[in-house]
């Protein structure tokens, strides 16, 4: 079943944020990954965002494979980059079909 993350990004420091982008740059690949959307949100059709908040959706053969892309050592030291830099949530979902 293909699982999706979702991330709601808000960049506080866009230098230290761009460090962070190169240091995952390819790497969601490796794990099957493929970007579907990323951008800022362009209208708010229902409730509230903070302003300049950007959206991140990457389709993933399966739930392990999202987790194994956020579990390894690669992104966890990108990681550390992004400290900072940015406000992120991240959620998993799992497509039932």
């Amino acid at each position: 079943m293909a699982a999706y993350i979702v991330a709601t990004v808000t960049i506080t420091d866009a230098e230290a944020f761009a460090a962070y982008g190169k240091g995952i740059a390819g790497l969601a690949e490796q794990f099957g990954g493929e970007s579907v959307v990323k951008g800022p949100v362009a209208e708010m059709l229902e409730g509230q965002a903070v302003p300049g908040e950007r959206i991140v959706v990457s389709r993933y053969p399966d739930a392990d494979a999202a987790r194994a892309y956020i579990a390894s050592p690669q992104y966890q030291a990108a990681l550390k980059l992004r400290e900072g830099a940015a406000t992120v949530s991240m959620r998993l979902l799992v497509d039932p079909a």
